[in-house]
């Protein structure tokens, strides 16, 4: 490794302080950073002393999306071929999984790092690591047949508005991925509405179409995949978010290597538990999504990799250990109201957590407000027992 490191030195010369490319320091630094811990520590402000860093905690997110995000490059080749009535092999499958979905990767890489370096030279500050994991969770969530452009102009939108806007890595109120997955799904709505999922191309056709599980049940038609098929993932669907068993790898991940919250994915699971056992109960006729068991509304759509790896979001969502409970709860809550109430969009977790990135500095305050009431009380108590 030292004669990479003396390589990088060589390189980075030109852009040390004092020399002509001084102003492009960032992005070269950023090359740095990424291939070796970096040489610098914290000098002012409170911060604690801790080997892990920014770098590490993204590359831990993104190696708990890997087991989804190659079932998702499997799961998209199999549709493909089942609907041709054919039945491919494992790597057949991969291979055409990912011909569709690397370029998506690229893509989504290629706009967003390429934003996050203008705006790290034009402000003159370092390259955030931040980008490492929206950059993959943008395609992932994505339906695998939505055109490049869209997703390119989904991630300027989601690092322009969602995130530097507001300063930068750190400083957005929202999630930047469902950022870029709201506005694709405002701005072409027929490629995001979650009815329809492509699954085929072949040359006697464009596209073959299969309906998602929460499309058939908001049009009131029998579905024909069982609960294992479900939690498995063998299902149409957005690229990552069908298996429910992959997903709950990432999460074993992220718990253990405590950078996701257990407490927000356990109480946004109750959440939605709770809210589905209310539509059981009421038994509306006409909506299929009322009768859908309450555990299987766990296990389908975008609920499990959203409340998974989008609201145990750290900058976003809520930091209180309280506030995470309510806030998970809330989302989980009203991810399935959402969903069960708006058949237009069979799916409600993106609008849910959204909703709730904007309320937890709310739940935040009122939480610390009531610790700090609590204390009061205490003290009052103590010092009217010893006059």
């Amino acid at each position: 490794m030292n004669w990479i490191r003396h390589k990088i030195d060589q390189i980075k010369e030109p852009f040390e302080p004092g020399n002509k490319l001084q102003k492009y320091r960032p992005a070269i630094n950023a090359l740095d950073t990424f291939l070796f811990v970096p040489d610098h520590t914290t000098q002012k402000g409170a911060h604690i002393r801790d080997a892990v860093d920014l770098k590490r905690t993204m590359i831990t997110v993104v190696l708990a999306l890997i087991p989804a995000l190659l079932f998702g490059m499997w799961n998209a080749g199999y549709q493909h071929y089942t609907q041709l009535g054919e039945n491919p092999a494992i790597f057949e499958a991969i291979l055409h999984g990912a011909y569709k979905i690397v370029p998506m990767i690229v893509v989504s890489y290629g706009v967003g790092l390429g934003l996050e370096f203008a705006f790290a030279i034009m402000r003159g500050h370092e390259v955030n690591e931040g980008y490492l994991v929206t950059g993959l969770l943008i395609p992932m969530i994505m339906p695998v047949d939505i055109p490049l452009w869209m997703v390119a102009l989904s991630v300027i939108f989601a690092v322009l508005i969602g995130k530097e806007a507001f300063g930068g890595t750190g400083m957005n109120i929202l999630n930047p991925a469902l950022t870029a997955r709201a506005f694709a799904f405002f701005a072409y709505p027929t490629y995001m509405s979650g009815n329809k999922i492509w699954v085929s191309e072949a040359s006697n056709v464009d596209s073959i179409s299969g309906e998602t599980i929460l499309g058939s049940l908001a049009a009131n038609k029998e579905i024909t995949y069982n609960t294992a098929e479900m939690f498995t993932g063998i299902i149409p669907g957005s690229i990552s978010e069908t298996s429910t068993l992959c997903i709950a790898v990432g999460a074993l991940i992220l718990i253990l290597t405590k950078v996701g919250s257990w407490r927000i994915i356990l109480s946004g699971i109750i959440g939605a538990a709770v809210m589905g056992m209310i539509f059981n109960a009421l038994n509306i006729e006409g909506n299929g999504l009322t009768n859908f068991p309450w555990y299987q509304h766990i296990i389908v759509g975008g609920f499990a990799f959203g409340i998974v790896f989008m609201a145990t979001d750290p900058v976003s969502g809520a930091q209180t250990t309280r506030g995470k409970w309510i806030y998970g709860f809330l989302i989980g809550l009203f991810g399935i109201m959402i969903r069960v109430f708006n058949p237009a969009y069979p799916e409600g977790i993106m609008l849910s957590i959204l909703l709730l990135n904007v309320f937890a500095p709310t739940i935040d305050h009122y939480v610390i407000q009531g610790n700090v009431k609590k204390r009061q009380k205490r003290l009052q108590m103590k010092t009217v027992k010893t006059a």
